[in-house]
């Protein structure tokens, strides 16, 4: 099996000084305070540099850049903000010879933990060797590596046995103690001729792109762009203070011509529709639901004062403090769909809607998959690409306090959106004409991706949270009785659903012998909601087994419901004496082994903590 082993700094990556990661480390995971800090120990780095003593500078920026630092943190950072600026600064040479081996080993000596996910997600590495860092027993990093440099030598040596690597690819200039270990070596810049162009290009495999990034900071901080970053911070809150206030206290109509006073600007495209008269606005003929790409929280505020009106537009994971703030009405939705069905459509019986069925932001150039709710419940649908460009700061975060997402955006000089407004839907575009919601939606998303020029992919809320935060982008209101109320719902989660558990057969199917009472007459129902990943449940009705199960329901729900929306929703329809409807909405595990016993009074909605916090 041919192998390679590549250096990362300065051969798979362009820059060969990794200062700057170490930079978005500091800002990303510990804020302004070690961000300046380890700008002002810079000179003392760039001097022990030139006084040949590289490796005592990097291991300078490592101890200022991590000591103190919760290794959580720095997994987290390692995760979501630094592949994307790895990603950027990929040398494309480098990577084509690289990705033409077997088995693939990357060498570094910035800290493993900070490098690994991306050249074993991206690059498609096999290995990593690269240094350690020393953590303390309570999960802090000390600032200190484990081995010297000198070591990563016999990390390969380690790897390959008595084996030589079939190439290496290093710098000459950093005498790079690997090299001599491989049977040849390349340097940089890596030359290729016609014949190996021709070879190359019809096997070439791109690097795995970064769909999903996280962090505030758009541009990579080199120490005189990071410089310029904190010398422009307090002239940014400054700024974002009046731009602000601009929006709460003079009238919609007039912003479109201050914001150009303030360094912002709006670029729009198309024909916008006219608002449409309140007498004509009725339950047959709803308002205009406005379907958005979305790139940031400001997308309805942008399109609303585009509009120069007032219009509503529907959120989920915003702060209470953004709804405040904002200068336009918000209407919070659940995640729970027949609930959210009816909030939507009562807003377009009032008149105009904002919707954005991504479900969250994206900041590269993807669409991520439209949820279909949207088209099932009018057929007056005006598309609406949306864009934006920024120059220091992002205004969206996945990992950090959502309140500050609008404070960032308007604390850039120069922020630019572009508003493209495409035709309404025709009557054969939309469910009137037949085609089903899921295809009118995948067509809303496909135009709106042309116009932009953006890839539409499958990708949906959940996975972006996965992978950037770890979890399901499911908020919790946070108060000082929350571990007593996580105990308090798991107890009677587990009295209330676990107290019968499934005998043989399929497990979608409950045995009906279990309970106490049993009817001869049976029915199965099934419900999908294959928008919102929900799985399907069939069971068999059932008549009411007890008032104590329900009195422990009931006790469940109203404590659940001072946690907001939660990752299982689990719906109970009831007719009679008979369950004759159940469905949940599945995020967190993949499996269902109990079902509820309720009581024949009507119960619509339970909501449950993620399943991770039981242990079956």
């Amino acid at each position: 099996m041919d192998s390679i082993v590549s250096e990362l700094e300065g051969v798979l990556l362009k820059n060969p000084n990794p200062f700057c990661y170490f930079m978005l480390l500091a800002f990303e995971a510990s804020g302004v305070v070690r961000f300046a800090l380890l700008l002002l120990v810079w000179p003392i780095i760039r001097f022990l540099e030139f006084l040949g003593r590289e490796e005592y500078g990097l291991k300078l920026t490592i101890f200022v850049a991590t000591i103190g630092v919760k290794i959580s943190e720095i997994e987290s950072v390692s995760r979501a903000v630094l592949p994307k600026f790895y990603f950027d600064d990929i040398n494309m040479e480098a990577w084509r010879m690289f990705s033409l081996y077997d088995k693939k080993v990357v060498v570094t000596k910035i800290p493993k933990i900070m490098v690994e996910r991306f050249v074993k997600v991206h690059l498609r590495c096999d290995e990593v060797v690269g240094s350690e860092l020393v953590i303390s027993k309570y999960g802090f990093a000390s600032g200190l590596i484990k081995d010297d440099f000198d070591k990563i030598k016999d990390g390969i040596i380690e790897l390959f046995g008595n084996q030589k690597p079939s190439l290496g690819l290093g710098r000459s200039k950093c005498g790079s103690s690997f090299l001599s270990l491989c049977k040849e070596q390349l340097q940089p810049p890596f030359l290729r001729s016609k014949n190996q162009n021709q070879q190359q290009q019809q096997i070439i495999i791109n690097p795995l792109p970064v769909i999903f990034h996280d962090g505030r900071l758009v541009i990579r901080p080199t120490p005189f762009l990071a410089l310029i970053i904190l010398l422009w911070i307090p002239l940014g809150i400054i700024i974002a203070t009046i731009r602000i206030l601009i929006g709460l206290i003079f009238p919609i109509w007039s912003i479109p011509y201050l914001t150009p006073l303030f360094g912002g600007k709006v670029i729009v495209k198309g024909n916008p529709p006219l608002p449409p008269s309140s007498s004509a606005i009725t339950s047959t003929n709803p308002g205009v639901l406005f379907v958005c790409t979305h790139r940031t929280l400001m997308d309805p505020v942008v399109l609303s004062t585009i509009l120069q009106r007032k219009i509503p537009t529907v959120t989920y994971s915003i702060s209470r403090l953004t709804e405040v703030l904002s200068p336009i009405p918000t209407v919070r939705l659940t995640r729970v769909r027949n609930v959210d069905a009816r909030k939507i459509k009562c807003q377009l019986e009032k008149g105009d809607l904002i919707m954005c069925p991504e479900g969250t932001t994206c900041r590269e150039p993807f669409l991520l998959r439209f949820s279909a709710l949207f088209a099932e419940l009018t057929n007056s649908i005006v598309p609406v690409a949306m864009n934006y460009r920024v120059g220091f700061f992002h205004g969206t975060t996945a990992r950090g306090w959502k309140a500050m997402d609008p404070i960032f955006f308007l604390m850039n000089p120069r922020p630019i959106y572009e508003v493209t407004f495409l035709n309404k839907l025709s009557e054969d575009a939309t469910c009137s004409s037949g085609k089903s919601p899921h295809d009118v939606a995948n067509y809303v998303q496909r135009i709106l991706g042309e116009t932009l020029g953006f890839e539409c992919t499958n990708f949906t809320r959940k996975d972006k949270y996965r992978i950037l935060a770890g979890n399901d982008g499911i908020l919790l209101t946070k108060n000082s009785n929350t571990n007593y109320g996580i105990k308090k719902l798991i107890n009677t989660f587990i009295n209330v659903l676990f107290s019968k558990s499934f005998k043989g057969g399929s497990p979608n199917f409950v045995n009906v012998d279990q309970f106490p009472h049993k009817s001869d007459e049976t029915q199965k129902h099934s419900d999908e909601y294959v928008e919102m990943g929900c799985r399907s449940v069939e069971f068999e009705a059932i008549e009411e087994p007890g008032i104590g199960s329900l009195t422990k329901l009931r006790e469940g729900a109203r404590f659940m419901g001072s946690f907001g929306r939660c990752s299982m929703f689990l719906g109970v329809e009831i007719k009679g004496n008979f369950v004759t409807h159940l469905s949940y909405e599945l995020r967190e595990i993949y499996m269902w082994n109990h079902i509820a016993k309720v009581s024949h009074e009507n119960i619509a909605i339970c909501n449950f903590l993620p399943f991770s916090t039981i242990v079956m």
